[in-house]
């Protein structure tokens, strides 16, 4: 079994068709999925789906570029969403430099008040960084000071340095399609020297399809071509990577169940 731990099922882009997509991705060997909240205001959208297939399970979170829009994303009502028990993560949320769809300074905020709610309920932080290592690296190193956390830097693509204060703190680091593509190179010799026990797989779908998908709509079920390139790069096979990035997964994500688990 394979799980998807990050992808987008209640965006436009499935919403004609989620029993599909969610059967295919139990065709493909994909047992369960993390859909993540990006705002506050449409959680409703990702907690239905969540509760409406067994397999899926659901964050609760703003993204980094809809932090100035979001003034509720208080680490109080975060924590009081976290109780519901399909909720198993806290994002994502994080910091992007690169589109500043959002000042800077909402981002910290919000990105401290997600770490608070992370720290009072136990529950993981999903991170999202992009050109911002250091402020990333800085403000989860200041708030771990506070009381320890556990977390994940989701769609790793970033630098050594920060894999590194990551897998210090200990955090896991969550790979995409991007592992897949021809140029990155340098992203594949820094995943080689990641622990395999601090790994997971994810689509981030609807984008970054993995080669040989690339170009396409991204879906739960295309984790396994990342899986497989995975495998290639530690000289695993892939059912020994999928038994390790699943349990990986149900370490960190300690309130999901595992499919057939009361």
């Amino acid at each position: 079994m394979l799980v998807d731990s990050h992808c987008h099922l209640d965006f436009p882009d499935f919403a004609e068709e989620i029993d599909a997509v969610v059967a295919r991705a139990g065709d493909a060997g994909v047992g369960t999925m993390l859909t993540i909240s990006t705002r506050l205001t449409t959680f409703d959208r990702v907690l239905a789906i969540a509760e409406r297939f067994d397999r899926v399970w659901c964050s609760v979170g703003v993204h980094p570029h809809e932090a100035a829009r979001e003034p509720d994303a208080t680490a109080e009502r975060l924590v009081a969403l976290a109780r519901h028990p399909k909720v198993v993560g806290i994002g994502e949320t994080g910091l992007d430099y690169h589109y500043e769809h959002s000042p800077r300074e909402s981002q910290r905020t919000a990105f401290r008040a997600h770490a608070a709610a992370a720290r009072e309920t136990g529950l993981p932080l999903i991170v999202h960084t992009r050109e911002a290592d250091g402020d990333t690296a800085d403000i989860l190193a200041d708030e771990m000071g506070k009381g320890s956390f556990t977390g994940l830097i989701h769609c790793f693509s970033t630098s050594r340095q920060l894999a590194e204060k990551a897998l210090e703190m200990g955090f896991y680091i969550s790979v995409s399609g991007i592992l897949t593509f021809p140029k990155a190179e340098p992203l594949r010799t820094i995943v080689a020297e990641v622990p395999l026990a601090r790994l997971l797989v994810e689509t981030d779908a609807p984008y970054l399809a993995p080669v040989p998908r690339r170009g396409k709509r991204n879906e739960p079920a295309f984790v396994a071509h990342t899986a497989a390139r995975l495998a290639e790069l530690k000289g695993l096979a892939p059912d020994d990577i999928a038994t390790a990035t699943t349990d990986n997964f149900f370490a960190l994500f300690g309130k999901a169940r595992r499919p057939g688990c009361a």
